[in-house]
C-alpha cells in the first residue's frame, strides 16, 4: 500500500507501477501512464496480458466526462456459430481458430491520442528498453512457466525463449524478449498503423494461416475500438461506474451490490452477510448470460432489468438465508461462460483523471502460439463465445460465434463517486471470478466499514454456478501472509447447504481511494493485491 497527493498507478507488477509513476511525474495524464504501465506489464508478464489480446478501459476525466473505450478481441471475418461444434471445449481452447483479432494496441492508442500529454514514442519506450536489455524472472513467472514446462519445451519457438539454455529460466534469471523490443521499437515509431495496416499485420496473418487459423490481414484492417457510454447507477450511497456490455463483470458486481443494499446490513453476522451475497451472485450469474455484443444482440431490457431496484428487490425476496439451492433454483437457462486470465491496472493523476483498465490473452499462455517474427502472444479469446451444442446447459444464444462480434466477459473496471467525487478506483483479474472479488473488496469497503488495505487482503470466497460448489481461500502466501476464513462461518455456510472446498489465490484487485475532506483533491491511496509481488507506486 502506497499514498500520494499528486498521483498513484496500482498494477500488479512493481516496475511496471513504477513506470507509470514515473511518466506521471514527467506531466503525463492518466491515459500516458496507462500506456506506459500496461505495455509494461505486456513484457514482464507476457502470459497475462499483451499486445496479443484485448480488454476494457473505463476513462474518468477531472470535470466528471467518463467514456468506455472497447478494445475487446473480435471474430475473423471467416467465424461462424457452428465453427467450434465438432470440436471438444479442450480442442477448441487452444487450436488456431481461438485466436480472436487483437485490440489492445488500438485500445491504447486511441485514449492516448484523445487524452495524453506526453510523444507517444516517449511512452511507449520504456516497455521496449526493458523487453531489450531484459529483466528478472520473477516467482509468479518462474512459477507459471513451470506450470507449462512441456509446453515450452515442445514447442521450438517458446523454447528459445523460456528455456534458451535447454532449461526453463530459474527465478532471478535474465529473460529477454528481443523480438518484442523489435515490435515495441516499430510501435513507438509507427504508433498502431504497422500493427493493423502494414508489416506486423502481414506478419502475424501470415503465421496464423500456417498454423490453420483464419484471420486475415483484412481482419486487421477492420479492427475499431468502439466508445461506448458507461453503465452508472446508484447503490450504497455511491454513483457507480463501470464498463458495459460485451463486458459483463461490472453488471454482475452492481446486481450483487443492489440486492444487498435491499437489507439492514447493520449488525449483520459474517457468515450471513456471505451466504446473502453467495445468493445474489448466483442469481446474477443466471442472468447475465442473457447479455452479449450490443452490436450483434438487442440486450437492452436484459441489461436494464439485471441492474435494476425492482429486480434487486425480487432476489431478496427469493433468498433464503437459511439454506442454498441447486443451480436450476436460480433460473438459469445457459452454460456460464468461464473466462479467464487478465491482468489490471487502476490510475489517478494529479488533475484526479482516472482509468482503470482490464487487459487479457485470457487463459494462460492464451492460444499457446507466440508469433516468431514479433515476439506477440497471441489470445484464444474466440474461446469465450458460446457454443449451441455443450455439455449439461445448452450455450448462450446472445454469446454464439459470428463473424467480426466481440465474445462476452467477466470484466469489471468499476470508479465509484461520492458527492461528484472520485471515491474509490477498482477493477480484478481472475476471469469468471472477477465480480466475486470485486464486489466482496466493496462489500468489506462500504458495508463492513474495513480500512482499504483490509478490504483487499481480506480471505474471498467464489461461486461460478455449475458446478454448484463454493471455493474458499485457505492457504498461506509465498510471503507469509495468511487467507484463511474462520471455521464458524465455513460450518454455518456448511449448515445452510454450501458444498464448501478450499482453494489458493484466484483473483488479485486493485485498489484506489481518495480521501475526500473539504473541497481540495484528497489524499490517495493505492493497493496492489497482495495476493501476487507487485506492488503500487506513488508521488
Amino acid at each position: 500500500m502506497v499514498s500520494g497527493k499528486n498521483g498513484v498507478v496500482a498494477t500488479d507488477q512493481t516496475e511496471c507501477s513504477i513506470i507509470g509513476r514515473d511518466v506521471l511525474k514527467k506531466g503525463g495524464h492518466a491515459a500516458d501512464a496507462a500506456v506506459a504501465a500496461t505495455l509494461c506489464v505486456g513484457v514482464v508478464s507476457p502470459i497475462d496480458s499483451g499486445l496479443g489480446g484485448g480488454g476494457f478501459i473505463l476513462v474518468r476525466l477531472a470535470n466528471g466526462e467518463a467514456k468506455v473505450f472497447d478494445m475487446r478481441e473480435i471474430a475473423p471475418g471467416r467465424a461462424s456459430k457452428d465453427m467450434f461444434s465438432k470440436m471438444t471445449r479442450a480442442e477448441r481452447k487452444h487450436s488456431p481458430l481461438a485466436i480472436g483479432v487483437p485490440g489492445q494496441l488500438a485500445g491504447l492508442y486511441t485514449i492516448h491520442q484523445k487524452y495524453g500529454k506526453l510523444p507517444w514514442e516517449l511512452v511507449v519506450k520504456p516497455a521496449e528498453n526493458l523487453a531489450r536489455r531484459g529483466f528478472k524472472v520473477s516467482q509468479s513467472l518462474f512459477n507459471k512457466m513451470v506450470n507449462a514446462e512441456s509446453t515450452i519445451m515442445s514447442d521450438e519457438d517458446l523454447r528459445s525463449v523460456f528455456a534458451p539454455y535447454g532449461e526453463i529460466l530459474a527465478e532471478g534469471q535474465t529473460l529477454r524478449l528481443r523480438k518484442l523490443a523489435d515490435t515495441l521499437a516499430a510501435i513507438a515509431k509507427h504508433g498502431m498503423k504497422d500493427f493493423y495496416n502494414g508489416s506486423i499485420a502481414d506478419s502475424l496473418a501470415t503465421y496464423i494461416q500456417q498454423k490453420k487459423g483464419i484471420i486475415t490481414k483484412e481482419d486487421f484492417q477492420r479492427y475499431r475500438v468502439i466508445v461506448r457510454e458507461p453503465l452508472v447507477t446508484r447503490v450504497l450511497g455511491h454513483r457507480i461506474l463501470t464498463v458495459p456490455p460485451p463486458a459483463s463483470g461490472g453488471a454482475v458486481v452492481i446486481s450483487i451490490l443492489k440486492t444487498l443494499s435491499k437489507y439492514n446490513n447493520k449488525g449483520v453476522t459474517a457468515s450471513l452477510l456471505v451466504h446473502r451475497t453467495i445468493e445474489a451472485l448466483k442469481y446474477a450469474l443466471a442472468l447475465r448470460m442473457r447479455l452479449g455484443d450490443p452490436g450483434f444482440v438487442n440486450i437492452s431490457s436484459a441489461l436494464n432489468s439485471m441492474i435494476s431496484d425492482n429486480t434487486a428487490e425480487r432476489v431478496k425476496n427469493l433468498i433464503n438465508d437459511n439454506r442454498t439451492f441447486d443451480p436450476p433454483h436460480y433460473r438459469s437457462k445457459w452454460a456460464q461462460l468461464n473466462d479467464h486470465g487478465t491482468s489490471h491496472l487502476c490510475i489517478v493523476d494529479r488533475d484526479r483523471n482516472v482509468i482503470t483498465m482490464t487487459t487479457s490473452i485470457n487463459t494462460k499462455w492464451g492460444s499457446r502460439i507466440m508469433s516468431p517474427s514479433t515476439g506477440i502472444f497471441l489470445n484464444n479469446q474466440m474461446y469465450d463465445f458460446s457454443v449451441p451444442t455443450s455439455k449439461g446447459a445448452p450455450g448462450a444464444p446472445a454469446n454464439y460465434v459470428s463473424a467480426y462480434k466481440r465474445p462476452l466477459s467477466s470484466m469489471a473496471p468499476i470508479i465509484l463517486e461520492k458527492e461528484g467525487r472520485v471515491r474509490a478506483v477498482i477493477g480484478s483479474a481472475g476471469g469468471i471470478l472477477i465480480p466475486d472479488a470485486v464486489s466482496q473488496v466493496l462489500i468489506n469497503f462500504i458495508i463492513r466499514k474495513k480500512l482499504s488495505y483490509d478490504s483487499v487482503k481480506a480471505p474471498r470466497f467464489y461461486h461460478k454456478l455449475y458446478p454448484n460448489k463454493l471455493l474458499y481461500e485457505k492457504y498461506t502466501s509465498f510471503s507469509g501472509d495468511e487467507y484463511i476464513y474462520p471455521s464458524a462461518t465455513i460450518s454455518e455456510l456448511s449448515r445452510k447447504g454450501h458444498t464448501v472446498s478450499a482453494v489458493t489465490a484466484m483473483t488479485t484487485c486493485q485498489f484506489v481511494i481518495q480521501r475526500l475532506k473539504g473541497n481540495k483533491s484528497g489524499l490517495l491511496v493505492a493497493i496492489s493485491d497482495p495476493r501476487k509481488s507487485g506492488y503500487p507506486a506513488a508521488y
